[in-house]
């Protein structure tokens, strides 16, 4: 392992940071916009631009991500005079949409992110989409041609609107100036209301440069408080009459209870209930993964205990989750005895892949309370006897402990060092993801002690999320250690804001499980394709002929940079990146092809049939 050469320190070429806000302090719209300045001026002749950035200066706003564009000039010229929002200058449009997810999910503010229009509006869709799949607040703002012009097919026209009205809680269109501070109000508010999820305003440029009167708060948008839906007091009683009759029952928690800011909530009721409980993907962290209860993730790569123990159950009580095929499998064969309670904001999310016997329409963070009150008025003894399944699940966890083999080309294990990762850092950090087998290992092998520690793409499954949504995580918690951890496929789709990072002084942390091959296809055949390679060997991890040779690809991008081959380098490896605080730091770390992740539940068939690891099929038992 050698550290490379790199330039010294750099003065960044933007201002510094406004002073941040603190990390994971706000969990509902209602907090999030407490903290906007009160100016209620009336200005009689304001442009469009200005009314845009006033707004989001009166929302709060204090950090923006994007890149200009003729359709949204007026706006960013607007924009340099502000003297409250910071804009971080991205090198690509996904780059900006995945940085403010990141923000976004790191914090439970709104993340905005804003481009031009045409190509740059549809290269913010992807993170649209991911940001609708995974419940994040996101505004993306985009410019649009001239309102005469509309419908016209003019020079870089896209109908954004049109083409996001299915993956946006809202998409507007505006061609007015006076429109704007409504809007923008609106917009901010419907994506933290209820479910989150992102919005899209869509502004014309003669909408930026004409003039209005700019008031504030805009007509009708006078109160911040937003709505969350009550509890229903019989149905809770409904939810703790199922939960003490109940013999083997399970706390199904997904990343609903997160947005919720319901980790102490949830807490409460786990430890009165005495119930195992699983935390999704998008959850990992609700419940410390040191919790006894906490059995960590179910699906597709969940550990044994949680996924045979979700089977097994006579009572499911999803929180915040969506019964989504990566955690059932065959739906028709996931927990065949199971009833279920089903708490979620979105009532459409309530029955829609497995019927609820008791649907609560609520806020995680509003009904768990109610829940554990109502439990307690029943008496313990009330309550069924939990030993004998309790006993069934130890059995579980000593049988099949999360673990891995070593590699059989002798290359460096790459769980191994995703867990050192962890190790040597510590669950203050925040820890992202790109999506394909490093995914699903940090899931595994990192230990999460706190929500919004963890982000990744869960739905959607977008590679290249990893690093902009780091960057935008670091932007949002400055004095936090924020680890990206990429695929070498996955890095390559957006590693061109490492350049971002260098020259905007936000130092993240990259290690990239670099195994030369697009892991999880390789996998996928591997398993199911008789060992047929079609197009999965990237190249990137020979030792001759690295192409792209990463370390050098980091220094071009002002980075510090290190490569890592042997297992006795890993440790040294991370303390020297932990060590480095004025610039990225990129770790290429060289492992095997030919490592799994396991256990797996093969796609279409049920959660029974899960593999421990390979020919390995892990059994019930005798049960409870």
């Amino acid at each position: 392992m050698s550290l490379s050469s790199v330039p010294a320190a750099h003065s960044p070429s933007t201002p510094a940071p406004l002073p941040p806000t603190t990390a994971g302090r706000l969990s509902t719209a209602a907090r999030t916009v407490a903290k906007r300045p009160t100016d209620t001026r009336t200005e009689p002749e304001s442009t469009g631009a200005e009314a845009i950035v006033r707004s989001l200066e009166m929302l709060g706003v204090t950090d923006v991500f994007g890149i200009p564009g003729g359709a949204i000039l007026p706006t960013y010229d607007t924009l340099m005079d502000s003297s409250r929002i910071r804009h971080v200058l991205v090198r690509h449009e996904q780059g900006a949409g995945h940085a403010a997810e990141g923000y976004a999910a790191a914090t439970g503010r709104v993340g905005v992110a804003m481009a031009t229009s045409g190509p740059g509006a549809t290269n913010l869709v992807t993170a649209i989409m991911d940001a609708r799949f995974d419940s994040v607040p996101l505004l993306a703002i985009t410019g649009q041609v001239p309102s005469a012009a509309l419908g016209t097919d003019a020079f870089q026209e896209a109908d954004i609107v049109g083409i996001t009205v299915p993956i946006t809680k809202h998409s507007y269109l505006v061609t007015e100036a006076s429109e704007i501070p409504g809007v923008i109000a609106e917009a901010y508010r419907l994506a933290l209301d209820g479910r989150p999820g992102p919005v899209l305003v869509d502004i014309t440029k003669d909408a930026q440069q004409g003039t209005a009167p700019f008031v504030w708060p805009p007509e009708g948008h006078e109160s911040p408080a937003v709505s969350t839906a009550k509890v229903s007091r019989s149905q809770i009683r409904r939810a703790a009459d199922e939960i003490a009759r109940a013999h083997r029952p399970v706390l199904y928690v997904g990343g609903g209870t997160v947005q919720a800011g319901a980790a102490a909530e949830l807490r409460e009721l786990a430890d009165l209930v005495g119930a195992p409980v699983v935390t999704t993907l998008m959850a990992r962290g609700i419940l410390p993964d040191s919790h006894p209860l906490n059995l960590g993730m179910p699906g597709m790569h969940g550990t044994v205990p949680a996924v045979l123990a979700m089977q097994r159950s006579d009572l499911l009580v999803a929180i915040g989750a969506r019964f989504d095929e990566r955690v059932t499998g065959d739906r028709a064969l996931f927990a065949p005895d199971a009833r279920v309670v089903h708490i979620d904001i979105d009532a459409a999310e309530i029955s829609k892949l497995r019927h609820a016997h008791v649907p609560l329409v609520a806020d995680a963070r509003t009904a768990l309370p109610e829940l554990s009150r109502t439990l307690r008025s029943l008496g313990e003894d009330a309550r069924a006897d939990l030993r004998a399944w309790w006993s069934f699940i130890e059995g579980l966890r000593q049988g099949y402990p999360l673990g891995f083999s070593p590699t059989s080309d002798g290359r460096i294990a790459p769980q191994h060092v995703i867990q050192r990762i962890g190790l040597l850092t510590g669950p203050d950090a925040i820890y992202t993801a790109g999506v394909g087998q490093h995914q699903m290992w940090a899931a595994q092998f990192i230990g999460f002690e706190r929500p919004r520690a963890w982000l990744n793409s869960g739905g959607a499954g977008t590679m290249g999320y990893s690093i902009p949504a780091a960057m935008g995580a670091k932007v949002a918690a400055p004095d936090r250690v924020v680890w990206a951890i990429d695929g070498d496929g996955s890095f390559q789709m957006t590693n061109q804001e490492l350049a971002t990072c260098a020259l905007n002084d936000i130092p993240i942390k990259v290690a990239v499980i670099n195994n030369s091959s697009l892991g999880m296809i390789r996998q996928w055949q591997n398993l199911f394709y008789d060992r047929r390679y079609s197009n999965s060997d990237l190249g990137s991890g020979r030792d001759t002929a690295r192409i792209p040779d990463f370390v050098r690809l980091a220094e071009a991008y002002g980075c510090a940079a290190l490569r890592v081959e042997d297992e006795s380098e890993i440790d040294a490896a991370i303390e020297t990146a932990l060590g480095i605080s004025d610039r990225p730091v990129l770790i290429d770390f060289v492992v095997s092809a030919d490592a799994m992740v396991w256990p797996m539940v093969p796609q279409g068939v049920g959660n029974d049939r899960i593999q421990y690891a390979r020919d390995h099929e892990a059994a019930f038992g005798d049960g409870a």
